[in-house]
């Protein structure tokens, strides 16, 4: 038994409570314990049936419930669920409540029409050679003026108004070797520059680049960055709209470089920050393994010694 701390009476209690009402009457017995005539009359009722066994106290949980299901009937639901009807009309059908029904599904895992779907098979793909396609994306940076509230807990030192800076970001589909510069914005004058840095960087790895996917921004829709793409002997494709798993190698770079790079450690201004950018991609593309490559550095896949050019 797990009585409270103000509880009246215990297993002890009760037991001396029976005492008293067989030596001196219910009233006096539970006056003195401090308890009601009709709690008293209660413990009574419970010992004459039931001896001291009579004394425990009971589980609070009801012997029937109005809203249980049997198995016949839990079966109709899951089979109605996985038909596609919506709960409400369940509940309707099988005559109960719709939270009756709402928890015999979370049970099942059936709360959500999702589950029911067939799970689309996920497409990798990978190039055969360094060069073959480029992935370029862009990711929005708060700049650092001063460390923030978020890292010291003072909220008078917030800085406001200190605007974005952007990186611009290129990983190399089959070597998986990353570049990545900042810019001001993510126009199309940053875009062709950084395209342009790019081409130079993995040309100076000994790769060419024959092939380029974005997403569907409207830098990288510019007739300037098609002339520069045709300029530079690139076939330029876009991914799906809405649909950023095609160009899913630049998003998993980009939260690599935000994890371990910029929001890595405690940065006092942006300046610090892109300032250790080199090195964070010299250890990325020489040192660091990566799961897609065995574990192995994305060095480990581009041709001749590239070692000196990555670090």
């Amino acid at each position: 038994m797990n009585s409270h701390k103000n509880a009246r009476l215990t297993f002890e209690g009760r037991k001396l409570l029976i005492e008293r009402i067989a030596a001196m009457g219910l009233m006096p017995a539970a006056e003195a314990a401090g308890i009601s005539q009709r709690t008293a009359r209660k413990w009574l009722q419970r010992f004459e049936l039931h001896g001291l066994d009579g004394l425990y106290d009971r589980s609070s949980r009801p012997a029937r419930t109005r809203t249980g299901l049997d198995e016949a009937l839990r079966q109709r639901i899951e089979q109605l669920r996985r038909a596609r009807m919506p709960m409400r009309r369940i509940a309707t059908t099988v005559g109960r409540s719709v939270a009756t029904v709402s928890r015999l599904l979370a049970r099942l895992g059936l709360s959500s029409l999702k589950v029911l779907e067939p799970l689309k098979p996920l497409v990798r793909y990978e190039r055969e050679a360094p060069g073959e396609l480029l992935h370029m994306d862009t990711k929005k940076l708060g700049r650092i003026e001063r460390i923030g509230h978020r890292i010291n807990g003072d909220r008078t030192t917030r800085s406001r108004g200190a605007g974005w800076e952007f990186a611009h970001v290129a990983i190399d589909d089959h070597s998986r070797a990353g570049f990545v510069q900042m810019y001001e914005d993510e126009r199309k004058a940053s875009a062709v520059a950084f395209l342009q840095a790019a081409v130079a960087h993995y040309a100076a790895l000994g790769v060419t680049i024959k092939r380029l996917i974005t997403d569907n921004g409207s830098a990288y829709r510019s007739r300037l960055f098609a002339k520069t793409c045709q300029a530079l002997g690139i076939k330029h494709t876009f991914t799906r709209p809405y649909r950023p798993q095609t160009n899913g190698k630049a998003e998993r770079f980009i939260q690599t470089c935000l994890r371990e790079w910029a929001y890595g450690r405690t940065w006092n201004t942006s300046d610090e920050r892109t300032a250790w950018l080199p090195a964070f991609l010299s250890y990325y593309n020489a040192r660091r393994p990566h799961s897609a490559l065995g574990y192995r550095p994305p060095a480990s896949r581009l041709g001749g010694n590239n070692l000196l050019q990555l670090n």
